[in-house]
């Protein structure tokens, strides 16, 4: 394959420390501390950080601000405020679940390494190289592409912002081409990339920075924005209308109402970062399993809160959706701009209200950068990425920066495809969403039947209700991998063809084919770098 493989661990036959051996007398710092030193691995990272900075991470990564405006779109087209609305409990309802299930877990393996590691030690000797390999490298680049997507959608925010701060798109405002936009990006990826590369008490400020910001600025707009509108929707609207003209030659109501629910489950990503973080967290046992389940918490309530709010705001979809209106069919940015622009005549305050919401999409992709290089450093310290010796190495403020600066060329290189053609762009990106879920619901797979009775269960646990709440997680990851490949317009062509199954058989087939050809061959699953 041309590249240079390396283990990133210094005694590499060593094997797996079982979970159930208990640590050798040390003078540990807390019981993440001991627990890491149990599963045979030494403390590289500086530990920190701790449960609100942990719950940080991920919910600055959630960031409904991101998710909710960049797919607000979607979700008007497919099914409107019904499908918004609702669509947003229900995923957020099977998105705990999956929550719930890796926190589990997570109390258990509490590394850096997260999802892949779960996997190889609840696959069982036999499966782990596999079930690790696998699970690692679409958590990864499920990471790379939520980056990606993320860093790319604040460029098209603040070529939309600048648009409407020169008169918009109906008078004639400047409309950025699309390699002014994938240069906005690349100096995004730049700053995220400098930002994660100062030590981990900076960063634990930025993200507590971020977690407020998201708080604050949901609660702003919620209430600002309708109340700024001159023209509100009605409470029969908001929960009762049904956008069935999506223009996409879809007529089925139920069909057209499970594409809508992508808006939700894209927002709803990116939890993981709270077990990625754990190496650095104090108490990791208990905290980084409260960071997941407080993330996804919080997001699901102030999130309704944003889409209620914004909804209000919403009377005629048609006209948020035309590519002629002022925002160039960005239906967010259009109705905060006419909010203002109708009641005070100017649309300035409603430029001022993309920017808060800009900082918050900008404030998720750095935690973004945060979650891949810790992923990327444990991946590598365990020899499964190429040149994983320099992957793997931190500098002396106790942080892998050459992983930081990998993610950020890694999230820059799948944003040209979008140069070539924003279909190839598209697909890739939904790895961001079906990959992700892929790789979290692999380990609570493994865990729900390998070691359904071999778990050896952590200080959060789930109890009797384990395994119900794991088959209930994998079976809505199993559905929305189906209903997010299905076709999103009729007639199908080259164009309107939902390429997800290909971009995410693609991965599958690559991951497989080059496991069969060589891996199997070297990779043993995690090892340890604590000699005996």
């Amino acid at each position: 394959m041309g590249w240079e493989w390396e283990r990133g661990g210094k005694n590499d036959d060593q094997p797996i420390i079982p979970s159930h051996v208990p640590p050798q007398p040390h003078d540990y710092a807390d019981s993440g501390h001991a627990r890491l030193h149990e599963l045979g691995y030494k403390q590289e990272l500086k530990r920190d950080l701790s449960v609100l900075s942990n719950f940080a991470f991920s919910f600055s990564i959630i960031s409904v601000l991101t998710g909710v405006t960049t797919l607000y779109n979607t979700g008007l087209n497919f099914g409107g405020p019904v499908s918004i609305v609702y669509g947003w409990l229900i995923v957020g309802g099977f998105t705990m679940s999956v929550g719930l299930s890796m926190a589990e877990i997570c109390s258990s393996y509490p590394t850096s390494g997260g999802l892949y590691y779960w996997s190889a030690m609840l696959a069982g000797p036999g499966w782990a190289p596999f079930a690790s390999w696998i699970t690692g490298w679409f958590n990864i680049v499920g990471q790379w592409a939520v980056t990606t997507s993320v860093d790319y959608s604040l460029a098209q925010l603040i070529q939309v912002i600048i648009l409407l701060s020169t008169g918009g798109k109906n008078r004639g405002g400047y409309e950025a081409s699309k390699y002014v936009v994938i240069l906005i990006h690349g100096v995004i990826l730049f700053l995220h990339a400098i930002l994660n590369s100062l030590p981990i008490s900076w960063l634990s400020f930025f993200g507590q920075l971020a977690a407020a910001w998201n708080v604050l600025g949901v609660f702003v707009l919620m209430i600002l924005i309708p109340l700024v509108a001159t023209e509100k929707a009605s409470a029969k609207f908001v929960f009762t209308h049904f956008n069935a003209d999506n223009g996409e030659g879809i007529n089925s109501k139920l069909y057209i109402f499970v594409l809508g629910l992508l808006m939700s489950q894209y927002t709803l990503t990116g939890y993981d970062a709270s077990a990625h973080m754990t190496e650095e967290t104090k108490n990791a046992d208990e905290n980084g399993p409260k960071g997941i389940i407080s993330s996804i918490g919080i997001s699901i309530l102030v999130g309704w809160g944003y889409i209620l709010g914004i909804t209000f705001a919403v009377t005629k979809i048609p006209n948020l959706l035309s590519s002629e209106n002022a925002a160039g069919g960005y239906a967010i940015a259009e109705i905060f701009y006419q909010a203002f622009k109708s009641r005070y005549g100017s649309g300035i305050g409603g430029i001022i209200c993309l920017v808060i919401v800009a900082v918050a999409i900008f404030f998720c992709g750095m935690s973004s950068i945060t979650s891949n290089s810790r992923m990327a450093y444990a991946f590598s310290r365990d020899g499964a990425m190429p040149l994983s010796k320099l992957w793997h190495q931190v500098n002396k403020q106790e942080v892998p920066v050459y992983s930081v600066w990998l993610s950020a060329i890694i999230a820059f290189c799948m944003a040209l495809t979008s140069l070539g053609s924003i279909v190839a762009f598209q697909a890739m990106v939904s790895i961001a969403t079906i990959g992700l879920y892929i790789a979290y619901a692999l380990p609570i797979f493994f865990r729900v039947t390998l070691a359904r009775k071999s778990f050896v269960r952590g200080p959060f646990n789930l109890g009797r209700y384990g395994n119900i709440v794991g088959w209930i997680a994998i079976l809505w990851v199993a559905t929305i991998s189906v209903l997010f490949s299905l076709p999103v317009a009729y007639p199908i062509t080259t164009e309107t063809l939902n390429y997800t199954p290909v971009a995410v058989g693609g991965l599958f087939i690559l991951t497989v084919s080059y496991w069969i050809i060589s891996a199997r061959h070297w990779f043993k699953g995690p090892v340890t770098n604590i000699s005996s």
